[in-house]
């Protein structure tokens, strides 16, 4: 595999990165994942979007322009052909001594690589998955793509260990979002999702169901979504880049509405199959 470190393309075993990274040290850097269908990249401009808020919000300088992450992407991608794959782009602060304060005049650490995305079993979208509902413990900036997810890391393995797919995360007597997804719940024929706020990260995938919904003559909604509510609700579903969307079927090993994926999830999948099929044939990005 092909990889992109610092302005250069060259075999994974030979990218080395310096242990005074600050990536390393502190997760001192911020990270984006792109899908890549038919060898296009899905929603690039959202994607290359994000990636300019969350530098400017931990106050780093862009290390390419918009023409210069297009051309890298595409370029790394090119250089990895396959099936459905995934760009993992991370910058970080770049190498310094170790001090909590920002080093002066360091150029970022730039990194990317491609992986293919696994096909979600089909069982998955037949029978839904489990979720979990656990505290979230996470810091207060939670609409940064940042690369320090240890407290995600341990609230998805006490999912996994408890047998569930994802955790989706409580604060405040509110669900915020899963441990790597957004958050989507039907209430009364009506989807809802947690408005965007620092609590929550703004999902590509998110605002395509919302965008796709809109389109479609779906009712939905941007709203708070009470614990109770989450309990209540009629069905579940996390959406992310790579998990696409998923329907919970089972919370808290309680069955979610009839214990299997719903009819408007039904019609949220279809729409956006046939997204990624238009993505495919050049109709759209």
């Amino acid at each position: 595999m092909t990889v992109y470190l610092n302005g250069e393309f060259l075999p994974e075993s030979e990218a080395k990165i310096s242990v005074l990274d600050r990536g390393f040290l502190f997760g001192d850097g911020v990270y984006e994942v792109v899908p890549v269908f038919g060898g296009r990249l899905f929603r690039l401009e959202q994607h290359l979007d994000r990636l300019d808020r969350s530098l400017s919000a931990i106050r780093i300088d862009p290390p390419l322009d918009r023409a210069g992450w297009t051309r890298m992407l595409e370029d790394l991608v090119a250089r990895n052909p396959g099936d459905d794959r995934s760009v993992y782009l991370q910058v970080t602060r770049g190498v310094a001594r170790r001090d909590h304060a920002f080093p002066p005049d360091v150029p970022p650490t730039v990194f990317a690589m491609v992986s293919p995305i696994k096909a979600p079993d089909p069982a998955l979208f037949a029978q839904g998955v489990s979720a979990l509902t656990v505290p979230d413990t996470r810091w207060n900036r939670c609409d940064i793509k940042a690369i320090t997810l240890l407290a995600n890391i341990l609230a998805r393995q006490q999912a996994v260990e408890a047998g569930a797919a994802e955790a989706i995360l409580v604060r405040g007597g509110f669900a915020t979002e899963g441990a790597a997804s957004n958050l989507f719940v039907v209430a009364d024929g009506v989807i809802v999702t947690p408005p965007k706020d620092t609590s929550l990260l703004p999902g590509i995938t998110r605002d395509l169901v919302v965008e796709l919904a809109h389109k479609h003559g779906l009712p939905v909604m941007e709203s708070a979504i009470p614990e109770a509510s989450l309990r209540d609700a009629e069905e579940i579903w996390l959406t992310s880049s790579t998990k696409e969307i998923l329907p919970v079927t089972r919370l808290d090993e309680r069955a979610v509405g009839e214990g299997r994926p719903g009819p408007v999830w039904r019609r949220m999948f279809d729409l956006y199959q046939d997204y990624k099929r238009k993505l495919r044939t050049g109709e759209h990005g």
